[in-house]
């Protein structure tokens, strides 16, 4: 085990981020305690792998992790700062200026330098503990939020946590990060969440038109309904002020439109505000990262056919391998019916050239870009 990592940790709350954490911290070495509000649900958490049940002979914990809600984050905080004194306390919601208010009200203030919040920007569509993954936090950022009176050494801490589970350390400010997963989280939930809702007005038919741009856009929306009404609401103000911009900009959209519809002389301008918003898109679109934080001019997306039989798409990236280009990311677009499924890689842009010959000669076809 790393000396950089606390043990014994406590997880309080193993549904896919604490139990996802709980498997990677025990693979690296630390003992991990496990502790839920449902029995049935720690139970499972052990049994998958996440850590073990506490008793009362096992050494206090060197470090608590709090995965709960926000709405009930801050108590949990309060509890576990005064359960263990010794202990530094860690929340990973994804609302770090809701719950830091909430432990300055709660905490004492001698307790209040031992937390320090933290929130891994990981997740899947699916919930719960029986989603876990030890591998969730790779290449992801782990955002490490003190506030002016945490202290020395937590910071550097949390950042060896997050280095040894595989996440990158990104250190920020409660009122920050709040504003920044309201760009690159929250709002695009609900966004996801509007078109998805839009489709349930049109037939069966109509939705049999569907391709991988609506499967890509309405992929986030099959999320948990209770759980973002507590991100959203403890992130309003944050959200708010972004939906409010993007509103304003929806309804140049809509006047564009408008105007465009069987009018012989459409209002001057409404074509431009059109291609403007999908030239912004593009614009936004580049600036979002590639992995471990690399922005995406580094990275060059290849369209390779796969053919639509058992372990081809495993023998494509075998072969990648054994080429020697690394994988950055990879979106597979397969429609039923189909003898060829469509695999997206991403890779270094200076290995475009090496890869397209080489798949060539071995006899994959790589679409032309």
């Amino acid at each position: 085990m790393s000396a950089l990592l606390p043990s014994p940790v406590r997880i309080i709350g193993t549904g896919l981020i604490g139990g996802s954490l709980g498997i990677a911290l025990s693979a690296a070495g630390v003992e991990v305690q496990v502790e839920d509000i449902s029995p049935g649900t720690t139970a499972l958490a052990i049994e998958l792998g996440v850590g073990a049940m506490p008793t009362t002979d096992d050494p206090d914990p060197a470090l608590v992790v709090v995965a709960a809600p926000p709405d009930v984050a801050a108590a949990i905080i309060d509890r576990s700062l005064r359960t263990w004194p010794d202990a530094l306390v860690t929340d990973v919601s994804s609302v770090k200026e809701t719950v830091l208010e909430g432990v300055r009200v709660l905490a004492r203030p001698e307790d209040l330098p031992r937390y320090i919040g933290s929130h891994p920007m990981a997740g899947r569509e699916i919930s719960g503990v029986i989603a876990a993954r030890g591998d969730l936090f790779m290449g992801r950022p782990l955002v490490v939020v003190p506030h002016p009176t945490t202290r020395a050494g937590a910071v550097s801490q949390l950042k060896g946590l997050a280095t040894e589970i595989g996440a990158v350390p990104v250190v920020m400010d409660a009122a920050a990060h709040d504003t920044a997963v309201a760009h690159v989280s929250h709002v695009p939930q609900v966004m996801a969440s509007l078109v998805a809702g839009s489709l349930l007005g049109p037939t069966e038919d109509a939705l049999a038109l569907s391709g991988q741009g609506l499967r890509d856009t309405t992929r986030i929306a099959d999320s948990d309904p209770r759980l973002w009404v507590e991100i959203l609401g403890a992130n309003a103000a944050a959200v708010t002020e972004v939906l409010e911009g993007m509103r304003e900009r929806l309804d140049e959209v809509v006047e564009a439109l408008e105007s465009l519809r069987g009018s012989p002389d459409p209002a001057l301008g409404s074509r431009r505000a059109l291609a403007d918003l999908i030239a912004d898109g593009n614009r936004g679109v580049r600036r979002i990262p590639g992995k471990h934080g690399g922005g995406t001019d580094s990275f060059v997306t290849l369209t390779v056919l796969v053919p639509d039989r058992p372990g081809e798409l495993g023998r494509l990236l075998t072969e990648m391998g054994e080429i020697g280009v690394n994988l950055e990311d990879l979106h597979l677009e397969h429609n039923l019916g189909k003898r060829v499924g469509l695999a997206h890689i991403s890779i270094d842009a200076t290995r475009e050239e090496l890869l397209t010959r080489s798949l060539d000669e071995r006899g994959w076809t790589v679409a032309e870009r």
